[in-house]
């Protein structure tokens, strides 16, 4: 691959993380939710708002320490992927939680920007293990499958507005 095609495969991978084209952008499926439905369920859907923004948090987060921890250690599925706790105790936990996606994720767009990230070649500290590129298209599949469900529920519960 050329420079010109690794620019363009960088430049549509950040696109992607953005939430763009088809897929719903995170801050307008998270902005202004009523405290209130934090936790709020419907008898259609298994999770709450709280939990799909905390199971982001921690998919994105493991994600990211996967591709950058020669210490990586595996989780445990689901229970470390879950929170058990349908609402946050507080605003300030559900903040808290948006700014840890938001920060992860752009550590993830400096990685795919930084022209030093082999994108296409296995993560260094794992040599046969999957390529960089493969764990970020998986963070873009993950997080627009999320934000989905995150819009589909606020619909549910009547706080989505087209």
């Amino acid at each position: 691959m050329d420079k010109n095609e690794e620019k363009l495969l960088r430049n549509e991978l950040v696109r992607l993380l953005n939430g763009s084209g088809a897929h719903a952008h995170f801050e307008p499926a998270i902005d202004k939710v009523p405290k209130k439905f934090y936790g709020a369920s419907v008898k259609e859907l298994p999770y709450t708002l709280w939990q799909l923004l905390e199971h982001m948090r921690l998919a994105q987060f493991d994600i990211l320490d996967y591709i950058k921890n020669p210490d990586y250690r595996e989780r445990q599925w689901p229970q470390d992927y879950w929170p058990k706790e349908k609402s946050p105790a507080t605003t300030s936990e559900w903040n808290k939680s948006i700014e840890h996606i938001q920060r992860d994720l752009q550590e993830i767009k400096e990685l795919v920007e930084n022209p030093k990230t082999q994108i296409l070649e296995p993560i260094p500290h794992l040599k046969n293990g999957p390529s960089i590129l493969r764990e970020i298209l998986l963070v873009a599949d993950h997080n627009a499958y999320h934000i989905g469900q995150i819009v589909l529920l606020r619909r549910l519960l009547g706080i989505w507005k087209d």
